[in-house]
C-alpha cells in the first residue's frame, strides 16, 4: 500500500503523465488518425496537406529527394520548404509521368512509396493510411495549386510548451510518456492541429527520447530540447528531468545570477557546491580576466585581507591592468581573425591597434560592432577596414557578420532553407546584399608584401562583380526592409539593426559569448548557435544578463564584473559525479585547461624564465603576440587556433596525449627549469632554506601554500635526490606537470 501511494504521489508531482487509457498517438504514414475524416477530393489543399504528407514519410529528407541534387531525377524542396517550386516538380515535371488524375492509385507518387513498385528508399507509407488517402484525394481532386500566400503568417504552438517528467527508474515500468500538442495557426486566423504531421527530434538523445508521434520520456536527469517542425516553422519544448524531487539548501544572494541560478537547481533537485576558498577563487580570476597567474606576493595578500569585499575589490582591480588589454585583445584577435595571412604585416598592425585601444578603453560592443560594420577607408590607416578584408566573399562576410555579432549559423541557408530555424535563402542573400556596394582598390602608395595599402569605399551603386546579389533585396531577417537611397551605404542600416535595442540577438550573443569566457561553456553551446530550437539551459537567466548588459550601454567590463561577483561564479570545484558531471548546470565550477597562450607564459612565470619569439622583443607575453604567424611548437600543440575561423571551436580546449608527452620530456621545458637566470637557480644561489624555496614555487605556481602532505613528499625527494639541484629541478617539472596546475 505504501509503495503504490508513493507511486501515485510521485506521478502528481512530476507530472508529464498521460491518463489511464489515453491512446497512443497514430503514424499517419501507418494508419489512419483517430476519429479523422480524410477529404473529399476538392478539400485537399497542397501546402496544407499534401507538403506535410510529403515531409512525414521522409520524401523531402536530406537524404532523399530533398537532396540539392535529388534522387534518382527526382527533387523537392528540403523538408517542404518551397512548396511552389514542389507542386511544379510534381505537377509539370517529367511530364506529368509521376501522377495520373484518371487513375490515381496508378499514380508513381502513391505506387513507389507504399512499396507498389520497386522503390530506392523503400516502403515509406502503408497504402490503407492516412498519408496515402490525402495524395490520392489531391490527385483524384486534379492537382489543386498551391496559394503564393499560403505559408505567410503561419506559426506553431506546442502544448506543454515546456516539460518536467520524472526519469525511467531502473527496473520499473516503461512510462507511457508525455504526448506533445502542436497548433498550426495561419495567415487567415485559422488554426489546425498538426501533431501528427509535426517532425520532432531531441538534442540530448542520453537524457530523453521523442517519437515521431511526438511523445517524449526521459532516460537520466538533466535538460534537453526536443525540437519540433512543421513547413518551415520551428519551436522547442524545454524539458527537465530533475535528479530528485527536491532541493533544499541556503544559497546567500550576491546578485540576480545567484537568484535565477538557484530557483533552477532548486527545480531540478540539485544543490550547488560550497564557495571556493580564496587561493582558488584568486588563482581562478586572475586566469580568467587577464589571463596571468597571481604572484606570491598577491596571493599572500590577498589571502592575509580580512576585508569581506576582498573579491569585488580585487575584481576591480584586474580590470584595470594591462594585462587585461593583452588577453582580451588576444581573444577579439581570435574572433575577428587578425591575421597577416589576410591583411598583411601593415594591415595586421593597424587592425590590432584598433582593437587593442578598442578593448584599452571599454568601447561599448554596439559602438564597436558599428564601427566594424561601416568602416571604409584606407586599410594601413584605419583598422576596422580589416574586418572587409578577411572574407573574400561577400557571401563569406554575411556569414561571418551573423556569427559573431548575432551568434547565429547562417551557413546551410546558403543552399536551402535552415532545417532548426526560421531562416530562409532569401534571409542569407538579403543580409548579403548589404554588403554587395563594397569595392577596393589600391591607393598607389608603395606597400609590404602584401601588396600596397588597400582602400575600401561603399560605392553609390551594386558593385558589378556581386552579380547573385544585385538581384537581391538587402532583408533584416525576414523584416520587410526600407531599400537605401542610391547614394547611401546600405551598411549604415545593417549596424543600427544589429546594434538595436530590441533587436534579439545582439545582446544575448555578447552575455552568453562572456559567460562561456568565465565558465568554459556557454548558457547557450555552442555559443554561436543562439535558435529556437537550441535553448539556453538557464533562460531567465540568459534574458537577465542580455537586459543587464544592454541597460548598462553594452559595457563589456560591467559585464564581467557582473558575473565575476556572483556566487555561481565562485563555487568549488567539488561535485557529485552523479549529479550535473559535467557542469552543465553550473553547480560547481567545471575545471578546465588554461589555452595555450595562457599555459605557456603561466610557465614562464613559475619557472622565472622569459619566452624568444621570432621577430618579437625578448620577453614578449603569448598572450601579447599579434597572430598565429609567430612560430611556437607549443602553442601550436596546445590548441591555439589558426584564426581561420570565427568559431570558438577552432581554438582547441581537449586535453590530448600529444600534450603530455610534451610536458613530460620537452627539452624547451627542461631548459627552463635548469636556466642558470630562472628561479629556480637564482633561489639556490641566494642561499634560500627548502621550506622557503617551497613556499614560493606553490604560491607562484598554484596560488596556495603547500599541504603537510605535499611537504613530506617534498622532503623526501630531497632526501633521495643525488643533488639538491637536481631534486628541486624534479619538483618544478612534477608542479608544471600537476592537473592542478594546468587546469583550474
Amino acid at each position: 500500500m505504501v509503495c503504490r501511494l508513493l507511486s501515485l504521489l510521485l506521478v502528481g508531482m512530476w507530472g508529464g503523465i498521460p491518463h489511464a487509457g489515453q491512446a497512443a498517438p497514430v503514424d499517419p504514414t501507418e494508419g489512419r488518425l483517430p476519429g479523422s475524416a480524410v477529404g473529399q477530393p476538392g478539400q485537399v489543399d497542397f501546402t496544407r496537406d499534401v507538403v506535410p504528407v510529403l515531409t512525414r514519410a521522409g520524401c523531402n529528407a536530406g537524404a532523399c529527394h530533398g537532396s540539392f541534387q535529388g534522387r534518382g531525377g527526382f527533387q523537392l524542396s528540403l523538408l517542404g520548404f518551397d512548396p511552389a517550386f514542389d507542386y511544379e516538380v510534381l505537377a509539370e515535371g517529367s511530364r506529368g509521368r509521376r501522377l495520373n488524375t484518371g487513375v490515381p492509385e496508378r499514380s508513381l507518387l502513391l505506387l513507389k512509396p507504399t512499396g507498389a513498385v520497386p522503390h530506392g528508399g523503400g516502403r515509406r507509407i502503408a497504402p490503407d493510411s492516412e498519408v496515402a488517402a490525402i495524395l490520392r484525394n489531391w490527385i483524384a481532386a486534379g492537382l489543386p495549386a498551391p496559394r503564393s500566400d499560403d505559408l505567410k503568417g503561419l506559426r506553431i504552438r506546442v502544448e506543454p510548451a515546456e516539460l518536467v517528467i520524472a526519469p525511467r527508474q531502473e527496473g520499473a515500468a516503461d512510462s507511457p510518456g508525455t504526448a506533445l500538442r502542436v497548433i498550426a495557426t495561419y495567415g487567415d486566423g485559422s488554426s489546425r492541429d498538426v501533431t501528427a504531421w509535426a517532425s520532432y527530434d531531441v538534442r540530448e538523445k542520453m537524457i530523453a527520447e521523442v517519437t515521431r508521434t511526438g511523445v517524449v520520456t526521459a532516460h537520466k536527469p538533466g535538460k534537453t530540447a526536443v525540437q519540433v517542425r512543421f513547413l518551415g516553422q520551428v519551436a522547442a519544448v524545454g524539458v527537465s528531468i530533475p535528479y530528485s524531487p527536491a532541493a533544499t539548501f541556503d544559497f546567500p544572494e550576491q546578485n540576480y545570477i545567484d537568484g535565477l541560478a538557484a530557483a533552477e537547481w532548486r527545480r531540478l533537485g540539485l544543490a550547488p557546491a560550497p564557495l571556493a576558498d580564496d587561493a582558488t577563487f584568486l588563482r581562478r580570476v586572475f586566469l580568467d580576466l587577464i589571463g596571468t597567474l597571481p604572484t606570491p606576493d598577491d596571493a599572500r595578500k590577498f589571502l592575509a585581507d580580512p576585508a569581506p569585499q576582498k573579491r569585488s575589490r580585487v575584481v576591480d582591480e584586474l580590470l584595470s591592468r594591462p594585462e587585461y588589454v593583452d588577453y582580451w585583445s588576444l581573444r577579439w584577435g581570435d574572433l575577428l581573425r587578425a591575421h597577416r595571412r589576410y591583411l598583411g604585416d601593415k594591415g595586421l598592425a593597424s587592425f590590432s591597434g584598433w582593437i587593442r585601444q578598442s578593448v584599452r578603453e571599454n568601447k561599448p560592443l554596439d559602438v564597436l560592432t558599428r564601427e566594424l560594420l561601416t568602416a571604409q577607408g584606407n586599410l594601413f590607416t584605419h583598422g576596422p577596414v580589416a574586418y572587409f578584408f578577411i572574407d573574400e566573399k561577400v557571401e563569406e562576410l554575411a556569414e561571418t557578420t551573423a556569427q559573431v555579432f548575432l551568434g547565429v549559423r547562417l551557413q546551410c541557408t546558403k543552399c536551402h532553407h535552415h532545417p532548426n530555424e526560421v531562416w530562409s535563402q532569401d534571409d542569407y542573400y538579403g543580409l548579403a546584399a548589404f554588403f554587395s556596394r563594397l569595392e577596393t582598390k589600391d591607393s598607389g602608395q608603395l606597400g609590404s608584401r602584401f601588396g600596397g595599402p588597400k582602400s575600401l569605399r561603399a560605392s553609390a551603386k551594386e558593385n558589378p562583380n556581386r552579380k547573385t546579389l544585385v538581384a537581391a533585396t538587402p532583408r533584416l531577417f525576414g523584416e520587410e526592409t526600407k531599400p537605401s537611397a542610391e547614394n547611401s551605404d546600405p551598411r549604415q542600416q545593417l549596424a543600427e539593426w544589429i546594434t538595436r535595442a530590441d533587436n534579439p540577438y545582439f545582446a544575448r550573443n555578447w552575455a552568453n559569448r562572456y559567460w562561456s569566457a568565465l565558465f568554459g561553456r556557454g548558457l547557450v553551446e555552442p555559443v554561436d548557435d543562439l535558435r529556437a530550437t537550441n535553448p539556453p539551459v538557464m533562460p531567465l537567466l540568459l534574458d537577465a544578463l542580455a537586459r543587464d548588459f544592454a541597460s548598462n550601454g553594452c559595457d563589456a567590463k560591467h559585464l564581467l564584473r557582473t558575473i565575476c561577483n556572483s556566487r555561481v561564479y565562485q563555487l568549488a570545484p567539488e561535485l557529485n559525479p552523479a549529479r550535473d558531471a559535467d557542469g552543465q548546470l553550473f553547480t560547481h565550477r567545471a575545471p578546465r585547461r588554461m589555452p595555450a597562450e595562457v599555459l605557456l607564459d603561466a610557465i614562464n612565470q613559475v619557472a622565472g624564465t622569459a619566452e624568444t619569439f621570432a621577430g618579437q622583443p625578448t620577453g614578449t607575453r603569448a598572450i601579447a603576440l599579434p597572430d598565429p604567424t609567430i612560430v611556437s611548437l607549443f602553442l601550436s600543440t596546445f590548441g591555439r587556433p589558426l584564426r581561420n575561423n570565427p568559431c570558438d571551436c577552432a581554438r582547441g580546449a581537449t586535453p590530448d596525449l600529444s600534450q603530455a608527452l610534451h610536458l613530460a620530456n620537452s627539452t624547451a621545458l627542461h631548459e627552463k627549469i635548469v636556466s642558470p637566470a630562472g628561479r629556480l637557480a637564482l633561489s639556490l644561489k641566494a642561499g634560500r632554506t627548502d621550506d622557503e624555496m617551497l613556499e614560493e614555487l606553490y604560491y607562484s605556481a598554484l596560488g596556495r601554500g603547500p599541504t603537510e602532505t605535499e611537504r613530506v613528499a617534498v622532503r623526501e625527494t630531497l632526501a633521495e635526490g643525488p643533488s639538491r639541484d637536481e631534486a628541486w629541478q624534479d619538483i618544478l617539472w612534477a608542479l608544471i606537470n600537476c592537473a592542478e596546475f594546468g587546469f583550474y
